[in-house]
């Protein structure tokens, strides 16, 4: 299965740190919006430290790619409130 990770910058989607750093970004950053800060960052924290002596590659790259789904979704949902359109718009055909 390719990876989802290609959407996102290489140096971002191959080093699990700074893939973690970005995650708690955007967790500060919502979480200021919707007042429930610390909550998002531990839920994100949490997801890390439960597989931080995962050691299987195909478990770790599934896990990295969960990651880079979650801040493509969160960057695809903030694109499109300033936008005000949808990117996943499918055309319905008439009926």
């Amino acid at each position: 299965m390719p990876s989802l990770q290609t959407a996102l910058p290489p140096e971002l989607a191959n080093n699990t740190i700074r893939l973690y750093r970005e995650c708690l970004r955007r967790a500060k950053y919502i979480g200021n919006r919707n007042y429930n800060t610390q909550l998002l960052v531990d839920m994100v924290r949490q997801q890390f430290k439960k597989h931080k002596h995962e050691t299987d590659p195909d478990k770790i790259q599934k896990l990295k790619d969960d990651a880079a789904r979650g801040l493509i979704n969160h960057i695809l949902f903030e694109a499109e409130k300033m936008t005000g359109s949808k990117f996943n718009k499918t055309k319905q055909p008439n009926l």
